[in-house]
């Protein structure tokens, strides 16, 4: 196992494109540490770095206590998993995962116990005779991690490996994989797209957006203390619900205006992000995640000053919740990387977000209990949790906290 040590990485083509910006990131011994964010945005790029197949433009990339920049990547004592795979197909089961050792001419003997080893730990003690064309995707992606630790590397780099399997696969083998770097024990950089892989799956997660690293830590951290617009709304499915309003006193507490809705938000609320005190009265950017909004039908401890009366769009079923759409009439504050706007709608750009400015409401979204019987059309009253709003600089697209 060994650390892993970017500082100030950076990786900029000959065209000008800069795919990664000052990159700084430990990545602890016996860490699982996973890499998110939308396509292109350097996540791959990262690891390709750090496995020496990408030359780094700038900064110190170290293994342990070893300045690895300009060793080969067979050098560099780290395995990587792709997503397709890249088995041998002519070769069996066996064949393929010893075949490194085989390379390094290590001793028929050890070859024999460390393939055993692996196939013990991947339970693929039944497919060791079969060639790739004979396994399903699961078991490929296990044959796949068992050439990668029957090596005993010092680091694990896995690029998207579950994205060629289907989705309840994919749930499977996020399982035995966050199983199997638990008892190797070996130092995991994973980079995904999928954010539900990034939040099961990691130790800690590090959120990278147009090359920039926007927030690292552990993910439940992520999803209840976003540092920024693009980590709230990035972290959390259906994503949190963003737009405009401004925060005031009210009596002895405090209320939110976001459109037409005044909401009461208690002062013990508001004293945990001293911060806020600078921003009263002041155009912000306010944040509710879904599960924050109930039918108000179906709770009582929600004060009358925490609900606002909406119409329901639509509503999808899952069985144990429905997740519930309406609008409001706030100004909405959308990620450009998830909104086309039509050639004639004027925005402006504020920390990768766009500002929609014209009568276009906020399209919001709720979690309410499958017991409620909401339906398309309805006007209802939603309870909010005002207690767990989330607020951010309206130019910086900072969270407001201390």
């Amino acid at each position: 196992m060994a650390e892993v040590k970017l500082e100030g990485i950076e990786k900029q083509y000959p065209n000008g494109f800069k795919a990664v910006t000052d990159l700084n990131l430990d990545i602890v011994e016996g860490e699982f540490l996973v890499m998110v964010g939308p396509s292109g945005c350097g996540k791959s790029t990262t690891l390709r770095m750090i496995a020496g197949l990408e030359e780094i433009s700038s900064g110190k990339l170290s293994i342990g206590d070893q300045v690895v920049n300009d060793l080969d990547p067979r050098d560099r004592d780290i395995a990587m998993v792709f997503q397709n795979y890249a088995l041998y197909p002519h070769m069996t089961v066996r064949e393929n995962i010893g075949f490194a050792l085989k390379l390094a001419r290590r001793p028929a003997s050890e070859i024999v116990e460390r393939v055993n080893d692996a196939a013990r730990v991947l339970e693929l003690g039944e497919l060791m005779d079969r060639k790739p064309g004979e396994l399903s995707g699961g078991q490929r992606q296990r044959v796949a991690m068992g050439r990668a630790i029957v090596r005993r590397p010092k680091v694990f780099l896995l690029d998207e490996p579950l994205s060629n399997l289907d989705a309840k696969l994919r749930v499977q083998m996020r399982a035995e994989i966050t199983d199997l770097q638990r008892e190797v024990g070996v130092t995991t950089f994973y980079v995904t797209h999928d954010q539900v892989e990034a939040m099961t799956m990691a130790d800690r997660v590090a959120v990278i957006n147009r090359g920039i690293l926007q927030q690292v830590a552990p993910p439940q951290t992520l999803y209840d203390d976003p540092d920024n617009l693009f980590v709230a709304a990035f972290i959390g499915s259906p994503s949190m619900n963003l737009m405009e309003g401004v925060l005031s006193r009210d009596g002895d507490d405090f209320a939110v205006q976001l459109g037409s809705h005044r909401l009461t938000v208690p002062r013990e609320a508001v004293a945990a992000r001293p911060a806020l005190e600078g921003h009263l009265d002041r155009t912000i950017v306010v944040g509710i995640r879904p599960k924050e909004i109930e039918d108000a039908a179906m709770v009582t401890e929600h004060p009358a000053g925490a609900r606002m009366t909406v119409r329901i769009e639509n509503v999808e079923a899952l069985g144990f919740e429905s997740i519930v759409h309406f609008e409001m009439d706030a100004v909405p504050v959308i990620s450009e990387d998830a909104l086309d706007l039509p050639e004639d709608m004027e925005s402006t750009t504020l920390g990768g977000f766009d500002d929609v400015r014209r009568d276009h409401p906020t399209r919001a979204a709720a979690r309410f209990s499958a017991l409620s019987r909401v339906t398309k059309g309805d006007t209802v009253e939603a309870a909010v949790n005002t207690q767990r709003l989330h607020y951010f600089d309206l130019d910086s697209g900072l969270a407001i906290r201390d």
